[in-house]
């Protein structure tokens, strides 16, 4: 099992990190390979030139073609964000929107997860921001015990959040669990499913 945890923040060692270090470390005690991916202080946003279709990849050729080089081999994927303003960092957001619409096929019926970090509120609706990316690419949301979140304006802070910790944890557990499943599920000989092709519907015709 193999699972990618993004670090969408701009500090490389902040609380986002932090509470992927713990999923890190539980993903090790379920036998499972976690590599946490920084995307770095910047990310170029899509600009919707839809040259990804007849490239096969991103035509700025930056980290997002780097992380979808690496998901093709993944079996699942925490991305991790700060909140500002209720909402997740505009370098994920730039990130995701990209690698979701070039590189969606890599992602496809695999579980993901949201985690996010706040100072004191907002969570829940970056929370929400993240999650839409995954209801869209057929992908299977994994939860927790709780929301995914973690307090804490510095590193420090946020070893003072048991719950939020715990619920990194247990979100550890239940993806490796989901991917034990899923693999099992396959050993079984059950197929994922075949999707129709889509029918676009614009409301303006």
């Amino acid at each position: 099992m193999k699972v990618l945890l993004v670090n969408g923040s701009p500090h490389e060692q902040g609380c986002t990190n932090r509470a992927l270090e713990e999923l890190q470390a539980q993903f090790a005690r379920e036998d499972a390979e976690a590599e946490i991916f920084w995307l770095g202080k910047s990310m170029q946003p899509c600009i919707a030139c839809n040259r990804c279709a007849g490239l096969g990849r991103c035509v700025f050729d930056d980290r997002v073609n780097v992380f979808a080089r690496l998901a093709e081999t993944a079996d699942g994927f925490v991305f991790g964000t700060p909140v500002y303003y209720s909402g997740a960092s505009g370098a994920l957001v730039s990130f995701m929107n990209r690698l979701f619409y070039a590189h969606g096929r890599k992602l496809m019926y695999k579980p993901a997860a949201t985690v996010v970090s706040c100072r004191r509120g907002g969570a829940t609706m970056a929370f929400a921001e993240l999650n839409q990316h995954y209801l869209m690419l057929n992908m299977l949301v994994v939860g927790s015990q709780y929301w995914n979140q973690v307090h804490g304006a510095v590193p420090e802070d946020v070893e003072q959040d048991l719950e939020g910790l715990q619920t990194m944890r247990t979100l550890a557990r239940n993806m490796a669990w989901t991917l034990r499943c899923l693999e099992a599920g396959r050993r079984a000989g059950v197929e994922t499913p075949r999707p129709e092709p889509v029918t676009p519907t614009n409301f303006i015709r």
